[in-house]
């Protein structure tokens, strides 16, 4: 990893991830966790001032940039819950099977290089009757934004950390072994259009939906 992808990359994402209408999308979601979370790509810890502490046991944020361990630890230090930060040595995730409770993945999933084996790996992890909280951009429903999309995508994958603008997040999420029980998606105002469709909601392993 050269010094643009271990110092520039986690400042950029960090920046471009605490716009106002993103951190709207984190104030929505991130609230429905409780027990033991997993969040999943924790970055610089954007989401943890929306965890509600009186729902919340544990946050263990998931992250194989330890620059953005780094800014997230001075995020995690006046919290009331504790907070465990911890890397990605494999394609595994490192944590034992029915371990979690809820498990968070917000803008993480364009950017996972295999997002449907780490979707299953996150549905591993996840208790009986537990939860993912997601919140996503990706495809957008309109030819004319889809088509630019693809275009731009080659550019920004290698300006953005291996950022995707194009994923398929619902078809990502049944893939990857869930039933979506909830979701929303719309355009966010003030982002452009080619990077600000977002899909938001929760979902639990498809065998545990009736």
């Amino acid at each position: 990893m050269g010094f643009y992808d271990r110092h520039v990359v986690p400042r950029f994402v960090n920046c471009a991830c605490a716009t106002k209408p993103i951190m709207k999308q984190r104030e929505k979601v991130v609230p429905h966790a409780s027990g033991i979370v997993l969040e999943i790509g924790i970055g610089t810890g954007l989401n943890l001032p929306y965890y509600d502490a009186n729902k919340v046991k544990r946050v263990i944020g998931l992250d194989p940039s330890e620059k953005s361990w780094e800014l997230a630890g001075e995020r995690a230090s006046q919290l009331a819950f504790p907070v465990e930060f911890i890397g990605l040595p494999s394609e595994q995730i490192p944590l034992d099977d029915d371990s979690v409770d809820t498990v968070v993945v917000t803008f993480s999933l364009c950017t996972i290089p295999e997002p449907v084996a780490a979707l299953r790996g996150m549905k591993r992890v996840l208790r009986t009757g537990g939860n993912l909280i997601f919140c996503e951009h990706g495809r957008a429903p309109d030819e004319k934004v889809c088509r630019w999309q693809n275009r731009i995508n080659p550019l920004w994958k290698r300006l953005a950390g291996g950022c995707n603008l194009n994923r398929d997040i619902p078809h990502l999420l049944t893939s990857g072994g869930f039933a979506v029980s909830d979701i929303e998606a719309d355009y966010l105002p003030g982002t452009p259009r080619f990077a600000g469709y977002n899909y938001w909601g929760s979902a639990r392993p498809a065998e545990f939906v009736s």
